[in-house]
């Protein structure tokens, strides 16, 4: 099954409720403030999230004075451009992966995080990159066992830790092994840890710096992963996490069978970082590359390939 039939039927609860509301909506006589604030509360209680619902709205209101427009439905045919705007990514978010590069691997426990470590893993070996793994999650060691077996599944070099040793010194051993082999992509899987904020903050700033300081050419980048099936609480890990590091991209989790599929729509427009990668199951090839076109056609659109 390609990617977009999986997206498509993945987000398929996300789809039949909006779709519901969406029709009741635009199905009314005429445009007026009643119209605006039902669409707005829809569009909120879709986890499309207070920001970028405002803008839409905002959009929709620009559209229907300057066009003229006077009928709902007709006003319903902007919608999905309004909601593909406040997504976007360019290659430019990509640009780390023609290029020698360090990826830190952050956010909380039972997101799919060392997951998403073996697939991007496999995805670049498989475009023939040589890549290496670190476990720099040293306090759970069921994500060390797992990063091994995705380490063996993908043909990926791995380094690793003792239990409770110093993640930071893990990083320093994967940072100058990638060197001396050549990696094309490190990979670091961290630990997820959001309830002290200070330690946190100090662990993935101890890690940046021996980044900096021992491969200061490498290409940075810094991916949070999120369960997309949390909602609004994915906004809230992701607002956190920028608090304390510097967070380029997104990774989104656990979109298949989610009523929340908003989400993605929501932490791009709040916290102004791209999403550039989504899952929509547990195989290697249930990780791909965002698309917002096709995001927003596996959202709204009744046909799958309308």
């Amino acid at each position: 099954m390609a990617f977009f039939d999986r997206l498509f039927a993945g987000l398929s609860k996300s789809r039949t409720q909006i779709n519901e509301d969406l029709a009741e909506v635009f199905s009314r006589d005429e445009i007026d403030e009643d119209f605006y604030d039902d669409l707005e509360e829809l569009l909120i209680m879709s986890d499309i999230g207070v920001t970028a619902t405002e803008n839409i709205i905002d959009g929709l209101r620009r559209d229907a004075k300057e066009k003229r427009i006077k009928s709902p439905n007709e006003l319903g045919s902007l919608l999905c451009d309004k909601v593909r705007e406040q997504m976007s990514t360019c290659s430019a978010d990509y640009e780390f992966e023609s290029r020698k590069s360090v990826v830190l691997v952050v956010g909380v426990n039972g997101v799919g995080k060392t997951t998403t470590v073996g697939k991007l893993a496999s995805i670049y070996r498989q475009q023939g990159k040589k890549v290496t793994v670190a476990a720099a999650d040293t306090f759970r060691a069921a994500a060390l066992e797992q990063l091994k077996i995705w380490a063996v599944r993908s043909g990926a070099y791995i380094i690793t830790g003792k239990d409770g040793q110093d993640p930071s010194s893990v990083v320093y051993d994967a940072v100058n092994s990638a060197k001396s082999r050549d990696t094309d992509i490190l990979l670091i899987d961290t630990a997820g840890r959001l309830n002290n904020k200070k330690n946190l903050m100090e662990e993935l700033a101890k890690m940046n710096r021996i980044i900096d300081r021992e491969y200061p050419e490498a290409c940075k980048e810094t991916l949070i992963v999120l369960d997309g099936s949390t909602g609004q609480n994915a906004v809230n890990q992701a607002r956190q996490f920028k608090e304390v590091t510097d967070v380029s991209g997104i990774v989104i989790t656990k979109l298949d069978g989610t009523a929340k599929g908003g989400i993605a729509i929501a932490i791009q427009s709040e916290l102004s970082i791209p999403v550039k990668f989504i899952g929509v199951g547990e195989g290697i090839d249930d990780l791909q590359k965002f698309d917002a076109d096709d995001y927003v056609k596996a959202l709204f659109y009744k046909e799958e390939h309308a």
